[in-house]
Formats: C-alpha cells, structure tokens, sequence
C-alpha cells in the first residue's frame, strides 16, 4: 500500500480537464492513502525577498515570514509523507500555471529537499515516484514549445525523484473528436497506472 499527493492546479475549477483526469485516477486508488492539494482553491503566496530569507534560515522572522517557513514545512511534510506524486499540470501560454510555480519554490530547499554536494546535487525527498499529467489546447508534445516538460523533470530529479512518467491530453481544443480521443487514451493510461500506485 502506498500514499499518494495528488496536486491539482488548474484555476478553472469544475470546468478543468486536468483536475477531472485527476479526480478519475483518485477513483482508482486507496481514498484513504490519497492526500489532494487544490492550488487555485487555496492558493499559495508568491515567494519574495522576505520570504526566500525565511527559507533560507534568517534566525529573526517577523510574522509574515513565520508563517511562510512553517507553510514551507507542512508542504515538504506532506512531500515525504507520500511514495507518489501526482500533478496535474496544465500548459497556460507554454508554461506551468504561477500557482504550481508557487508550490515549486515552497518546496525546493538547500540542506532540506536537495543539499549540493563535491558530486553534484543530491535529492533529499521521500518521496520514490511522480506522475505528471498535463493537458494542453494545442499539440506541443516532443516540439521546442514544450518547455513544460523538461523543467518539470528538472525540478523533480532534483528533488531526487528519479522515476517520472508523463501523462498527455493534447489537442484539447481542436476538434471535439479528437478532444474525447485525448481524454480517453489519458484515462486509460492512468487506470494502467492505478495499478502500480
């Protein structure tokens, strides 16, 4: 049995495909061993100059910054809490939604998910397996527009969680076929994965 963070950040709620292929995936897995964290229903705060000197140690914090620190930790717990990670992550003029953004920077910390090292950086988390699912209006997969994948993998080898896959929905916005034929294939390839989550 593993547990499993399942991060939606869609800002169109009911209406998102990516947070509806999430929410069909979670009907395949242990309810009980699923954490989900909607970003656009509680958003996070933007990292700024105060907040990355919270992050970074600062030994005098204000409120504010106190606040940031301990919201920093709860999200690296809930990280290391899980075997999975799930996100979905759909492209907003090629790149992740700033609300995912926000969450990235929350949890990428020297000497407390990654540490650099004579060899190189080395990833800190628990946490063994990601899964990105990502849905698009165009097809961008495998062209230079996709920045989205390659940064996404960055972030996550970095962090050391080194066996990530890719879950696509392109063309969403296309044709109403292949719409379905999109939304179907990535259903399928998350039911295929319910299995090893």
């Amino acid at each position: 049995m593993t547990n499993t963070l399942v991060i939606k950040s869609s800002i169109l709620g009911e209406h998102s495909q990516s947070s509806q292929l999430l929410d069909h995936l979670m009907q395949h897995l242990d309810g009980e061993r699923v954490m989900c964290r909607d970003l656009a229903a509680a958003p996070l705060p933007m990292l700024d100059g105060a907040g990355a000197q919270a992050l970074r140690g600062a030994s005098e914090l204000t409120t504010q910054q106190a606040d940031m620190l301990a919201l920093s930790e709860q999200l690296i717990s809930e990280l290391n809490q899980a075997d999975t990670l799930v996100i979905a992550a759909p492209m907003y003029n090629f790149h992740i939604p700033v609300q995912l953004k926000a969450w990235i920077d929350l949890v990428c910390r020297a000497g407390v998910t990654f540490r650099y090292t004579e060899q190189g950086v080395q990833g800190l988390l628990n946490t063994r397996k990601a899964v990105v699912v990502t849905t698009r209006g165009g097809q961008h997969k495998g062209t230079p527009h996709d920045m989205m994948t390659d940064y996404l993998k960055t972030i996550l080898t970095f962090l050391g969680i080194a066996d990530i896959e890719f879950v696509y929905a392109e063309a969403l916005h296309m044709s109403g076929e292949q719409k379905q034929t999109e939304l179907q294939r990535a259903r399928e390839q998350l039911e295929a994965l319910a299995v090893i989550v």
